[in-house]
C-alpha cells in the first residue's frame, strides 16, 4: 500500500486525484495540504487524512511515499523538485512547469534521487485514443495526411474551487491560460497518437472572452510533425454551450473520429465506404468525478510498485510543454517557430 499526500486541494484534486486514490486498492491517502486551512481540514476529514498547511511540513512526514502536485502552475516545479529531493515519488499536474528549464530541473531531480516523476496527461489513457493509436500503428490508415484537434469549454470559473477569482486567470500564477489548461493535453495526445514529434508551430494566442484574465483564453495553432503531417489545434475557454474534446486523424485509407459522436467514442471511416463504430466508454469530464476513472492514479501506482518507467515521463511532459511554449512564441513574434527533437530550436 503506497501512502500518498495530495498537495493542493482545489478542483483537480477533488475531481480526480483524491477520488481515484481512494478507489485504488494500492494507495492510501495519508495526508493533504492546502494553504486554505478550512479547505485542507475539510478534505482531510472527508478522506481520513492528516491536514497540512504548508507543503514543506507534508514533505517532512516520513510515512508519505508519493505525492500529487495539484497546485497553481507556477508552483509545480519548486514543489515537485522539493518532493523528489525529500525521497517522494511525484505525480505532477500539467503543464509540468512554466519553462523548459524548470522541466529539466524536475527531470534531473528525479534521476538524482531515483524517484518516479509522472505527468498527469490523462488523454493518453482514454480508451478511444488508445484504440486509435493501435489502428494507426498497425498501418490501417496508411500514410497520415492531416489532423484536427480541439479542446474547449466555458472556462475555469465554471468548475475551479475559486470561481472567477481562480489562479487560472492570473499570469503570475498560471503562466499560460487555455493553452496550458487544455492545449498541452492535445499536444501530448497528438505526439502519442502519431508517434512522432512536432517540428514546427504557427499560432494565434489571444485573450478575447475573459475580461478578468491576464492569460490567453482562445488559441488556434497550425502544427507540423517531423514527417510532414500538418494539422490544427484549438484550445479555448470560450465554448459556452458545450464542451468539445474531439480529435480527427485523416489518412490515406480512412479517417478516425475520436470523441466527436454522441453515440460512439471512436468512428473509423474507410476509403472503401465501410464504417466501424466503437463504444469504448465516455471521455472523462470534471462532472463525472471518480465515477469515470482517468486511470492516471492507477498508472502512477503501477510504475512505483513495479519499478517501471512512468506512463508519461518527465521527458514526455517536457516535450509536450515545448510545443505550447513554441505556440506562445509564434503568436508573439508572428513567425513560425521550429523545434528539434522536442526542444525549441
Amino acid at each position: 500500500m503506497i501512502k500518498v499526500g495530495v498537495i493542493g486541494c482545489g478542483s483537480i484534486a477533488q475531481h480526480r486525484h483524491l477520488p481515484e486514490y481512494q478507489q485504488n486498492q494500492e494507495t492510501e491517502i495519508a495526508a493533504v495540504c492546502d494553504i486554505n486551512q478550512v479547505r485542507a481540514d475539510q478534505i482531510a476529514k472527508e478522506y481520513g487524512a492528516t491536514a497540512y498547511y504548508s507543503y514543506e511540513e507534508l514533505l517532512n512526514d516520513p510515512e508519505i511515499e508519493a505525492v500529487s502536485v495539484c497546485t497553481p502552475n507556477y508552483l509545480h516545479a519548486p514543489i515537485a523538485i522539493a518532493a523528489l529531493n525529500s525521497g517522494k515519488h511525484v505525480l505532477c499536474e500539467k503543464p509540468m512547469a512554466t519553462s523548459l528549464e524548470e522541466a529539466e530541473q524536475m527531470i534531473l531531480a528525479s534521476e538524482k534521487n531515483g524517484k518516479k516523476l509522472m505527468i498527469a496527461h490523462n488523454q493518453r489513457f482514454v480508451r478511444s485514443h488508445e484504440k486509435a493509436r493501435e489502428i494507426i500503428q498497425k498501418g490501417e490508415l496508411g500514410k497520415i495526411y492531416s489532423f484536427r484537434t480541439a479542446f474547449g469549454h466555458p472556462g475555469p470559473e465554471t468548475w475551479s474551487a475559486d470561481g472567477t477569482n481562480s489562479w487560472f486567470f492570473k499570469k503570475e500564477q498560471a503562466f499560460i491560460g487555455a493553452m496550458g489548461d487544455l492545449g498541452v493535453h492535445k499536444t501530448d495526445l497528438l505526439r502519442f497518437l502519431l508517434g512522432e514529434e512536432i517540428e514546427e508551430v504557427a499560432a494565434f494566442v489571444e485573450t478575447s472572452s475573459k475580461e478578468n484574465a491576464t492569460v490567453d483564453d482562445t488559441a488556434v495553432c497550425v502544427l507540423k510533425t517531423e514527417s510532414g503531417v500538418i494539422g490544427t489545434l484549438a484550445a479555448s475557454w470560450s465554448y459556452v454551450a458545450k464542451e468539445d474534446n474531439s480529435t480527427i486523424i485523416y489518412g490515406e485509407k480512412g479517417i478516425l473520429r475520436m470523441e466527436e459522436s454522441p453515440e460512439y467514442s471512436l468512428v473509423a471511416q474507410y476509403k472503401d465506404g465501410s464504417v466501424v463504430n466503437y463504444s469504448l466508454g465516455q471521455i472523462q469530464t470534471n462532472d463525472s468525478g471518480g465515477q469515470n476513472d482517468s486511470r492516471v492514479i492507477a498508472k502512477f501506482a503501477e510504475c512505483i510498485l513495479n519499478d517501471e518507467m512512468p506512463a508519461v515521463s518527465g521527458e514526455e511532459g517536457k516535450r509536450s510543454l515545448a510545443v505550447i511554449i513554441a505556440a506562445l512564441k509564434a503568436s508573439e513574434t508572428k513567425k513560425n517557430v521550429s523545434l528539434a527533437n522536442g526542444v525549441l530550436a
